[in-house]
């Protein structure tokens, strides 16, 4: 079974029949290149049993690229209008396949359930809340073992920075909470309309178990966050309002084996865990 997958010509139908125009305020920009949406499929390295969570998936491009590799798609979109358009789609353009789509009109940040437990999320993320979507989907759903994003490409590179590096930050720290993410490929401006202003990055990413530690994700997610707020300040400086002084930062540090002089941008998770449990 196959799908016949969307062009530039028919985006733009799909687009004028419904009175629309991409919207900045939910990061919209529609990838009308169906070799690009071949190349994150297959990136995905998707299975025939896999239950793929894809958001936003707009007018359906890479939805109808990822239907016949998979036993379903669970598509979140916050759109009302092109949520419901997309099983027409889908219909239209992979009759034989109608019957894997599920979707959900709903905002990926609030969602906690799904029709279906979700094994990958494959998806073209709106620029806007990549970072905070990613957060929360493998927050809420376990059952989440892997996928691919489509970011900003500055954004690919903090998720995926190691420590040290000068766009290491909080995103990168919270990601390696919860999983192992790489680079994963380049996708150039020119396959969207409208055509965005930066290019976007691929990322990765395989589940990990977290860190050892007494310390709750909650608190370990509480130093990340100010030790970042400041990151060009020594710990001991940063954390002082974390800690209630900068003494008592440093012997919170001391305690959990860091230099109170070393910055944030040089820990990498389990760093930031110890941080926490030292109180």
């Amino acid at each position: 079974m196959s799908s016949r997958l969307l062009g530039p010509a028919e985006i733009r139908s799909l687009a004028a029949e419904l009175e629309i125009k991409p919207r900045k305020s939910l990061g919209q920009n529609f990838v009308v290149d169906a070799n690009t949406v071949r190349r994150i499929a297959t990136a995905a390295e998707l299975v025939a049993d896999d239950v793929v969570l894809e958001v936003g998936p707009g007018l359906g491009s890479l939805t109808l690229a990822m239907l016949p590799e998979v036993a379903t798609v669970i598509a979140v979109e916050i759109d009302p209008v092109l949520a419901e358009r997309l099983p027409r789609t889908v219909a239209v353009q992979a009759p034989s396949l109608a019957d894997r789509l599920l979707v959900v009109a709903d905002d990926a940040l609030r969602i906690r359930t799904l029709p279906a437990e979700p094994t990958a999320l494959v998806a073209n993320l709106p620029y806007n809340v990549a970072v905070p979507v990613v957060l929360h989907l493998l927050a809420v759903m376990p059952s989440l073992q892997r996928g691919l994003v489509m970011v900003q490409s500055e954004v690919a590179d903090r998720l995926t920075a190691t420590p040290g590096s000068r766009v290491y930050g909080a995103p990168t720290v919270k990601l390696a909470w919860w999983a192992a993410a790489r680079r994963a490929g380049a996708v150039p401006r020119t396959v969207f309309w409208p055509v965005p202003n930066i290019d976007s990055g691929l990322v990765a990413f395989e589940r990990r178990t977290p860190p050892r530690t007494s310390a709750s994700r909650k608190a370990v997610f509480a130093v990340v966050d100010a030790a970042f707020a400041q990151r060009r300040k020594t710990l001991r400086a940063a954390l002082s309002g974390w800690a209630g002084s900068a003494a008592a930062a440093e012997a919170a540090l001391v305690a959990a084996g860091i230099d109170p002089a070393t910055r944030g941008e040089q820990l990498d998770v389990a760093a930031f865990a110890r941080i926490a449990e030292s109180v």
